[in-house]
């Protein structure tokens, strides 16, 4: 159990890093546990943050012709037997309701574990002609598995917010430019906002969505060299479409069966963001996704008190108009001390100080949170440096983190060198692989390591399999994963 008596973290990160996250997690205010084994609270701190993922996420799509709709929790088991392969794959992780009050009411009902089989069933209805075609819907809701062991916040739950996408097409060409679209849509959310550099490519066959013809992926490395799948978009080809009858009359009087995708993210990227970019004193937040961009904290005695705090108002002020999420904390039962930490702890990019003196001088004190470095900038002046600091904290989070993951991915020539280095110090594995399922079902059950991606760049293809050393077919990346 986690140490919440004290108001800082307590725990290292390069010590107990399982310890310091959740701690992260539950002092920085961002969720707390509920009642139920397996489910979170998700506080308004971390909604918020959420919210930005959300809106930027929901800007996109909805620029690139996709919709918003809703879709019920309840599923009934006739219908997720309906695609036998896909339903097979969730069966483990379903929650079953069997009553309504005391009565029983028959065929049992599945909390939604993914939308594919509730969602096709009424796409069925609507799509009857090429005409229908592109249908392009997008779904903000929650998804229920049965994760009862090993859970993390945000990273492994029994419900989880996320979106869901599902599009139907009448080319096979449309659907796979569409997975692409996401894919890419998720990058730039990923790298250029949330600051955390991924790579992307293939799911291998083993570990691709259940029910689809193929899944890309992009694969992020946290802090203690595990890595994290950040987001997904699935070619379903027609696998969905036939059991689902989801067909249309073509331009040539023909009936045809619709091409499908899939795709999603989910709160865990709020949870990459702790493990990529944390440290010992808690949260660091990207700019452009952070809840407060800027904290002003006045600093004076009691005789200073309206002084300072109206000052301090009129920046919170300015740098709002300025389009800059920023607050003013003008609590009088905390010190300032006290403030620095816990605004620290939220991971609050850039922080404010300005007392007395400073208002003599025409100037205030801006503090990185990242860094810890203190700047001195001219009162009029204020908001200019604030947008070029919020910039260079950005692309230094994001510049930081790609030297972690290219420092902490290897590429051996042996597979026991294989075994030694995720053994040892973990991060991405760079091998050959002869596509055989029985190769990396065998690296699996030796290491604990999957293939995460097999990245759409091949120039580097190593000349052998890391563990049959038979021809290589592909270069793919393995490692521990969450």
């Amino acid at each position: 159990m986690s140490s919440v008596s004290s108001p800082g973290i307590d725990a290292k990160r390069n010590e107990d890093f399982s310890e310091w996250y959740t701690q992260v997690v539950l002092k920085a205010g961002l969720a707390d546990y509920a009642p139920v084994k397996g489910f979170i609270v998700l506080r308004p701190y971390g909604y918020a943050i959420w919210e930005s993922i959300r809106d930027l996420l929901d800007r996109r799509f909805k620029e690139t012709g996709h919709q918003n709709a809703f879709l019920p929790v309840l599923i009934p088991e006739s219908l997720l037997s309906k695609e036998k392969e896909h339903f097979a794959g969730f069966t483990p992780e379903v929650f079953w309701v069997t009553k309504a009050g005391d009565t029983d009411i028959g065929e049992r009902l599945a909390l939604r574990p993914t939308s594919e089989t509730l969602a096709y069933s009424v796409f069925a209805k609507w799509i009857t002609s090429y005409r229908d075609l592109p249908l392009k819907i997008n779904f903000w809701n929650s998804a229920l598995r049965a994760e009862i062991k090993a859970t993390k916040p945000f990273i492994r739950t029994s419900e989880f917010l996320w979106q869901e996408g599902h599009t139907v097409h009448a080319t096979e060409e449309e659907a796979e430019q569409e997975v692409m679209m996401i894919l890419d849509i998720y990058r730039d959310l990923i790298e250029n906002y949330l600051a955390v550099p991924s790579l992307t490519g293939y799911k291998s066959d083993g570990e691709k969505f259940v029910g689809a013809k193929y899944t890309t992926t992009l694969e992020g490395l946290m802090a203690d060299g595990r890595a994290l799948q950040m987001g997904t978009s699935h070619h379903l080809g027609q696998n969905f479409s036939k059991p689902f009858e989801i067909k249309y009359l073509g331009k040539d009087t023909k009936e045809h069966f619709a091409w499908q995708t899939s795709w999603g993210v989910s709160w865990r990227l709020i949870g990459a963001l702790i493990m990529v970019h944390g440290d010992d004193k808690g949260l660091v937040l990207p700019p452009q996704v952070a809840p407060i961009q800027v904290v002003i904290v006045p600093i004076h005695k009691d005789k200073d008190a309206k002084l300072v705090k109206d000052r301090a108002a009129e920046i919170e002020s300015e740098l709002k108009r300025a389009g800059i999420r920023a607050h003013m904390d003008g609590r009088d039962e905390y010190t300032s001390g006290w403030k620095f930490n816990e605004w620290e702890m939220k991971g609050v990019p850039l922080r404010i100080n300005i007392g007395p003196r400073d208002i003599e001088k025409g100037q205030a004190e801006f503090v990185r949170r990242d860094t810890k470095e203190k700047i001195q900038s001219e009162r009029a002046e204020l908001v200019d440096t604030a947008n070029k600091l919020l910039a260079n904290i950005q692309e230094s989070l994001l510049s930081r983190a790609r030297a972690f993951l290219n420092e902490n991915t290897s590429r051996p020539d042996s597979y026991s060198e294989f075994k030694s280095i995720i053994e040892r110090r973990g991060g991405f594995v760079m091998a050959g692989w002869c596509e055989r399922e029985e190769c990396e079902e065998r690296i699996k059950q030796d290491t604990g390591a999957d293939i995460r991606v097999i990245p759409f760049e091949q120039k580097d293809k190593p000349a052998k399999c890391i563990y049959c050393g038979q021809e290589s077919k592909k270069a793919v990346i393995f490692a521990r994963a969450y």
